[in-house]
């Protein structure tokens, strides 16, 4: 709790210091002090709102995440699949070496996502549809997948990360509105007219289409992290590689708009800039670079069987 504290002060403060040197570069803290704006009061004020709302939303992170999906916490498991499920997460987390998260199942179509404020107070939930359509082994990856997002803390760095973009829109919107829609007053200093405030929801969306290509790129990242990490945890890339190909055939269905980012995939945006996840291809592509070439099998000559081989459909537990 400490490290996070701090890690949120630092991060708070090296934001401070990134505006203060652009605005110094460009003149424009010169320029705001001499029409009578108060810099380091606009600062602040950026700041405060940018991180709030960030991490408001990442403190209630799980009790709106179960609400969005209707997810239902395993407390006793009423099956021998729930049974397996909760199973496998404690066994994925003390490989990661954090806390049991809580597990929860959801009806929905092929997803899994991990999310909370604290590692170790983390929430993993899995849909009905991905339990449907994969085996055991595939959905142990994605359980490593999102236990790996759990073990780097991604969901507090995301949100670090989307508080640094908001103090910038904030800070931004608000000195290119003053720009364009200010007047002089008797003491010849610059004072907002009506239209400034609308002026400042536009820079707002503007700019905040800019910090969403940055977030987006940022999650990508996280993404290939996690991939790889499952593979740690489970030994080898091999069912990460067969999970990520199953995801590819099933039927993907978005998650809502608040936790798109934090399901093991998503569908894929107009464009690469806005996508959350990369896609399903490279992600194996990345994968695969890291994985054991088959060892020849002794009962056939030729080495005939393939890296992954096909899985019938009978094998499947939860059919």
């Amino acid at each position: 709790m400490i490290k996070r504290i701090f890690l949120f002060l630092m991060v708070n403060f090296v934001v401070l210091l990134t505006i203060g040197f652009l605005t110094r570069v460009f003149g424009i803290d010169r320029w705001l002090v001499g029409q009578g704006i108060d810099y380091g009061q606009l600062l602040a004020f950026s700041a405060v709102f940018g991180f709030t709302g960030a991490f408001i939303s990442l403190l209630m992170s799980k009790t709106i995440a179960k609400a969005s999906v209707g997810a239902r916490t395993i407390a006793v498991p009423q099956t021998q699949d729930e049974a397996w499920l909760v199973q496998t997460v404690a066994d994925l987390a003390g490989r990661a070496g954090v806390n049991t998260p809580e597990v929860a199942v959801y009806r929905g179509s092929a997803n899994a996502f991990a999310t909370g404020a604290f590692k170790n107070e983390a929430l993993v939930a899995v849909s009905t549809g991905l339990m449907q359509s994969m085996t055991r082994p595939q959905i142990r990856a994605v359980l490593a997948h999102e236990m790996s997002h759990v073990k780097n803390g991604d969901m507090v760095t995301m949100t670090l990360v989307q508080g640094v973009l908001n103090t910038f829109v904030f800070f931004f919107a608000r000195v290119a509105a003053f720009f364009l829609n200010s007047r002089k007053d008797d003491d010849g200093r610059r004072a907002p007219n009506t239209g400034y405030y609308f002026t400042v929801r536009i820079f707002e969306f503007v700019f905040g289409i800019l910090a969403s290509v940055a977030a987006c790129a940022f999650s990508r990242k996280r993404e290939y992290r996690a991939d790889a990490g499952a593979a740690e945890l489970l030994g080898s890339p091999d069912d990460m590689i067969a999970a990520l190909r199953a995801l590819g055939s099933a039927d993907i269905r978005p998650l809502p708009a608040e936790m798109k980012a934090f399901g093991i995939v998503d569908l894929p945006s107009f464009s690469e800039l806005f996508a959350t996840h990369p896609s399903l291809t490279d992600r194996i592509e990345a994968l695969s670079k890291n994985a054991v070439p088959p060892r020849p099998d002794k009962r056939k000559p030729n080495g005939t069987g393939g890296l992954f081989g096909s899985v019938s459909k009978s094998e499947n537990p939860w059919n």
